[in-house]
C-alpha cells in the first residue's frame, strides 16, 4: 500500500490535472513525453476484504512516445530469437546467458531471444464457451491451430502456465514455427493432496498455518516418483522449461508458522531443531533468524525438487514456483533460490511500473535473470464484474494496451529480465462452476468467453511484442 501512495504522489508532482482525463500527453523535465491513464487501485482492507479505489491518473510511457526510437521489422529464427544475433551458445534447447551486462535467453539454435508467453492457452471449460468454440472453430484441433496463428501474429512465442500442453505439442508438429511452452508440475501441492491437508486459497493451494510440507520424510520420494513424468518432454526443443509449483506461501514469519503446527508434524520438529542448533530460544526469535529460516524452508524445498528435475530431464530449465510476495524481496531467500533455479519467475502485481531497484536486486541476490509470471489488467468497458482476482481496473481495452506497454518497457529496460507471462488467453466466465475464486467474473483475457480477440488491447500488445529486440537496442544504446 505504501508503493501505491507513492506512486499516486508522484502522478500529482508530474501535473495531471483531473482523474477524468483519459491518456493526455504531457512532457516531463527529460523531455521523454508520457501518457496518463485512468487506472483503480485494487485495496486489501484491514477487516480481510477487498475492495478498490476511484480512478486515479497514472503516468504511462508508451513505445510511440520513446523518443527517436526507430521501428525496424526483425527476422526470427524458427523457435522466436532474433536472426541478427546469432551466438555460440546454440544446445538445442532453451537457456539463458548473460551477454554482457544483459541476461538473454538463448533459443535452441543459438540466437538470442525474449520469451513473450500468455498464460492458460487452454479452451474454456464451461458449457458457453465449449459451444463458443465449436461455433467459431469447428473442433479443438482447429482452435488451437488458429489460436497459435493468431498469438505469433501478434508477437506471443510461448505458452505459459496452465496452458494445454498436449494440444500445443500435437500442434507444434506440422508448424513451420512451433509454439514453444512451460508446464507447471505441482510437486508441492500435488504431495499436499495425496497427503491431505491443503485447501483452496484463491489463486493458489494453502497449507496448514502457510507452512509446507518440505520437511516431510516421503517428500523427496514423492517428487522423485513425481518427476517421472518429465521424461516424455525430455528432448521437445519447443519446451522452455518447467515450474514446479506456483505461489507457495514462503513466509516471512515461517519460523512462527512452523511452531504452530501441532508438536507431532514434521515441521514443527524442522524448526525445533533448527532452532536448537542455531542456540536460538523461541522467546529469543527476532526478525534476522525469520529471514534465515525463510531461507531454510526454501533451500530444503529447492533441492529436493531441483535435483528431481534435473535427473530426469537434464535438458531443460527450472524456472521456478512463481514467487508471489514479498519473498523476493529477501536477500537470503533469493539467494537460495539462485542455487538450485535456471530463472527466478514471480507474479508481480500492484505496480503500475515494475521497481527499478527491486528488479536489479532480483538478479544481483540469486544470481539468475527473472521472468514476469503474472499480471494483468481489466477493462471497465467489457461488461464483465471485474470484482475477482488482483490487477488493475482501467476504463477501456486500449488502456489495457497502454498498460501493457508501460509495465513491459520497464521490464525491458532493467537488462535482468528474460521474459514475461500475461495472464491470461481468456477472460474469466462467470457461467463456470468450481472454478478458483480469484477466476470468476473478470476480463483478464486477450479474448472474450466468446473467443473475441479485444482488438484494441491486442493492437497495443502486437506493437511491443514485435519491437522487443529493438527495445532492448534502444534502452541498452540510451542507458546512462
Amino acid at each position: 500500500m505504501k508503493n501505491i501512495i507513492i506512486a499516486l504522489l508522484i502522478v500529482g508532482v508530474f501535473g495531471c490535472k483531473s482523474s477524468n482525463s483519459k491518456s493526455t500527453k504531457i512532457a516531463d523535465s527529460t523531455t521523454e513525453k508520457y501518457l496518463f491513464v485512468d487506472a483503480k487501485v485494487k485495496v486489501y482492507n484491514s477487516d480481510g476484504t477487498r475492495s478498490y479505489k476511484d480512478y486515479k491518473p497514472f503516468k504511462t510511457r508508451t513505445l510511440e512516445l520513446l523518443p527517436d526510437f526507430q521501428n525496424e521489422s526483425i527476422q526470427l529464427s524458427k523457435y522466436g530469437g532474433d536472426l541478427n544475433q546469432p551466438t555460440n551458445f546454440a544446445t538445442g534447447f532453451y537457456h539463458v546467458k548473460k551477454v554482457g551486462d544483459r541476461w538473454w535467453g538463448i533459443d535452441p539454435l543459438g540466437y538470442k531471444y525474449f520469451n513473450i508467453a500468455l498464460n492458460g492457452v487452454t479452451e474454456g471449460k464451461s458449457k458457453r464457451t465449449k459451444d463458443a468454440l465449436i461455433e467459431k472453430f469447428g473442433n479443438k484441433t482447429n482452435w488451437m491451430n488458429e489460436t497459435v496463428d493468431m498469438l505469433q501474429e501478434n508477437g506471443f512465442n510461448c505458452a505459459g502456465s496452465w496452458s494445454d500442453v498436449e494440444a500445443i505439442v500435437e500442434a507444434n508438429k506440422t508448424l513451420e514455427k512451433p509454439m514453444a511452452y512451460t508446464i507447471i508440475w505441482n510437486f508441492m501441492s500435488s504431495h499436499g493432496r495425496k497427503r491431505g491437508g491443503t485447501h483452496q486459497q484463491p489463486g493458489h493451494t494453502g497449507y496448514p498455518n502457510d507452512a509446507i510440507f518440505t520437511f516431510d520424510p516421503e517428500f523427496e520420494t514423492f517428487c522423485d516418483e513425481h518427476a517421472k513424468q518429465l521424461l516424455q518432454y525430455k528432448d521437445d526443443p519447443n519446451l522452455f522449461g518447467h515450474f514446479s509449483d506456483n505461489e507457495m506461501p514462503f513466509k516471512f514469519k515461517s519460523i512462527d508458522n512452523f511452531l504452530k503446527l501441532p508438536k507431532t508434524d514434521y515441521g514443527y520438529k524442522a524448526a525445533v531443531q533448527w532452532l536448537k542448533e542455531k542456540g536460538i530460544s523461541k522467546e529469543k526469535i527476532n526478525d534476522g533468524h525469520r529471514e534465515l529460516f525463510m531461507a531454510y524452508v526454501a533451500d530444503k524445498y529447492f533441492s529436493i525438487v531441483s535435483k528431481a528435475i534435473k535427473k530426469y530431464d537434464t535438458n531443460h530449465m527450472y524456472i521456478g514456483s512463481r514467487f508471489y510476495a514479498e519473498e523476493k524481496n529477501h536477500e537470503e531467500f533469493m539467494k537460495v533460490a539462485g542455487k538450485h533455479l535456471d530463472v527466478i519467475s514471480n507474479n508481480y502485481y500492484n505496480y503500475w511500473t515494475p521497481d527499478a531497484e527491486q528488479m536489479a536486486n532480483w538478479s544481483k541476490w540469486s544470481g539468475k535473470p527473472f521472468i514476469v509470471t503474472e499480471y494483468y489488467v481489466k477493462g471497465e468497458d467489457s461488461g464483465m464484474g471485474n470484482t475477482s482476482g488482483a490487477g488493475w481496473i482501467v476504463r477501456t481495452q486500449k488502456d489495457r494496451g497502454l498498460f501493457y506497454q508501460n509495465y513491459n518497457l520497464a521490464l525491458l529496460e532493467s537488462k535482468n529480465c528474460v521474459g514475461w507471462h500475461y495472464f491470461k488467453y481468456q477472460d474469466n466466465d462467470p457461467t463456470a462452476k468450481g472454478v478458483d475464486p480469484s477466476n470468476i467474473d473478470a476480463n483478464k483475457g486477450v479474448v472474450s468467453n466468446e473467443y473475441e480477440v479485444w482488438k484494441p488491447m491486442m493492437e497495443k500488445m502486437k506493437e511491443i511484442n514485435t519491437n522487443v529486440y529493438n527495445l532492448i537496442e534502444y534502452f541498452d544504446n540510451h542507458a546512462n
